[in-house]
């Protein structure tokens, strides 16, 4: 009791002595925590209604309704699924790639995973990272409403930083001693777009021969991607900028076939 009599007069000093040295960073700090904080609670929202809404309208087991019935409802309300023009341009990048081995960072409402499990091949697996584990559970849902089963994803309840190095462990055996991922779908925290990059670099998670990343920006401009898109301009170690659209970036990995200049197509 007694030191805390002795120091309570010194606290309003030792506060500004705080901020005065850190306090920029921890304003930036305080704000990306609420900022986190009030997305994650708009999400959960917004993926209870959706998921009600899917669940209840479309034909189970008919991929083709989910998908309908997932534009239907965001053509009313606002929803975190990527949605028909992104959910195209997606499509167009799995078609080119014809991937075995996704990875998805950010499930959702389930749209997306849905979207890229319909076309992949035969024996394709998907495996999908959601930090929230309602979402994660609500999303999972959705995914075996569209008539998939378990032995073709498996959905992660963790963060990205947690997941990475662990996903080796979740790829079928004949794959792990392989070539890792041939397509990452990046739609989670854009600030983690730069580091979970590295960290699937680090694991040899890419696939060597080819791998096309690719990063959903929600927001329509640049500046949510500007660190990871500078970082990727200024290497010329076998990792480019494909293709660069509004709502979507295309980042193509390739370590087989030497060194590969990095460019940019708009």
């Amino acid at each position: 009791m007694w030191l805390i009599a002795v120091s309570a007069p010194l606290l309003p000093a030792i506060v500004i002595t705080v901020f005065s040295r850190y306090g920029v960073k921890a304003t930036a700090l305080w704000r990306r925590a609420l900022a986190w904080a009030l997305r994650l609670m708009r999400g959960r929202v917004c993926v209870r209604s959706t998921h009600a809404f899917v669940f209840s309208k479309c034909t189970h087991g008919k991929v083709d309704s989910v998908l309908e019935t997932f534009d239907l409802y965001a053509d009313t309300h606002p929803s975190l699924c990527i949605g028909p023009e992104t959910g195209e341009a997606l499509d167009e990048v799995v078609r080119r790639v014809r991937p075995s081995r996704v990875l998805e960072l950010g499930t959702h409402c389930g749209y997306s995973s849905v979207r890229l499990l319909r076309l992949l091949p035969p024996g394709g697996r998907l495996i999908t990272v959601e930090l929230d584990p309602l979402t994660a559970e609500l999303g999972e849902e959705i995914i075996l409403v569209g008539g998939f089963k378990h032995s073709q994803f498996q959905v992660l309840t963790s963060s990205s930083a947690e997941a990475i190095p662990t996903l080796r462990s979740f790829l079928e055996p004949d794959q792990k001693t392989s070539e890792g991922f041939n397509l990452v779908l990046m739609d989670h925290d854009p600030q983690q777009y730069l580091p979970d990059l590295l960290a699937l670099e680090r694991e040899q998670l890419l696939c060597p021969s080819g791998c096309s990343v690719l990063l959903i920006n929600r927001e329509r401009g640049a500046e949510d991607l500007r660190e990871i898109l500078d970082h990727v301009r200024v290497r010329a170690d076998g990792c480019s900028i494909k293709t660069e659209l509004q709502f979507m970036v295309e980042i193509f990995y390739q370590k087989d076939s030497g060194d590969v200049e990095c460019d940019s197509k708009i």
